[in-house]
């Protein structure tokens, strides 16, 4: 879900004063080559949840002929065609497919696509696995000379994963980090402290491993992988005082909070937002600041 900027939350100036977005993302959302391992191939399912449209993500060694697919995305027999078509024109053929998460948006094709491959689809989640392995912490995953290092970010959902593209000092982060706007915590499966902890996660991989690039499920690539994770938890911190400071004046229900800290938000996506609110309400709860 992606929120448009509060009072107090100014994006950086570029020279000249001109703004720019948090994370300095890329102009136009991706479709093709992004790094030097890893390509884009964006589903046609756009919407104000999903963005752009589901960033199905095609990773391969240079001079490899297997290929890792992170997301295949929608049940889209045209996409999942597409996704396949990119891999077969590079002179490739899909080795594994990886799952960020379960929502359909990201897994929904999964099924059908290992159809179409034959490779094994490796998730958290054991109802979306095909094949024996899952991940534990500390997975490094090696296909054809490409390195990938698992990374646990739950709080989006309890099942989210990041993938460390090592050599190209990248992170592909699902939903828990979105190329635009901000993303949800998904109540209940989703919950706050460990989207908290998954943020310093990731920030402590641009400081100790190089990462400079975030490649999300939606909306475009960012270049500032640091900016980007200082800004969500800015955003997350005064998003948390605001819900604080709504139920101290007597907001006291979800949807009366979501009515008072999400009035610039399109109301469309107010029950969106309620699922994040009520995350933050268990959150002030567990720490006893309610």
């Amino acid at each position: 879900m992606s929120e448009s900027l509060r009072a107090g939350e100014t994006p950086e100036e570029a020279p000249g004063g001109a703004p720019v977005a948090p994370g300095r993302p890329m102009p136009q959302p991706p479709d093709g080559p992004i790094t030097e391992r890893a390509t884009a191939v964006r589903a046609p399912n756009p919407s104000p949840m999903t963005l752009d449209g589901t960033n199905t993500w095609v990773l391969a060694e240079p001079g490899s002929d297997l290929a890792v697919v992170v997301d295949p995305g929608p049940d889209d027999e045209g996409h999942l065609r597409n996704v396949l078509d990119t891999v077969a024109s590079a002179g490739r053929r899909v080795a594994l497919t990886l799952l960020s998460h379960h929502h359909p948006d990201h897994a929904g094709g999964a099924f059908r696509f290992a159809e179409l491959t034959g490779a094994p689809v490796r998730a958290l989640d054991p109802a979306l696995r095909l094949g024996d392995d899952g991940f534990v912490q500390g997975d490094v995953i090696t296909v054809g000379g490409l390195e990938l290092r698992v990374v646990p970010t739950p709080g989006h959902t309890a099942d989210s994963l990041s993938f460390h593209l090592v050599a190209d000092g990248a992170v592909l982060t699902g939903d828990t980090v979105l190329g635009r706007g901000t993303t949800i915590v998904a109540h209940p499966d989703g919950r706050l402290g460990d989207y908290l902890d998954s943020l310093r996660r990731l920030r402590a991989l641009t400081v100790d491993d190089g990462v400079r690039t975030i490649l999300p499920g939606h909306g475009p690539v960012l270049g500032d992988a640091q900016g980007a994770l200082d800004y969500y938890l800015v955003h997350r911190a005064k998003r948390l005082a605001q819900v604080e400071t709504a139920v101290e004046n007597g907001f006291r229900t979800p949807e009366a909070v979501v009515a008072h800290v999400y009035a610039d938000v399109d109301r469309g996506l107010w029950p969106w937002a309620e699922l994040s609110v009520r995350a933050q309400l268990d959150y002030l709860g567990e720490h006893g600041l309610l």
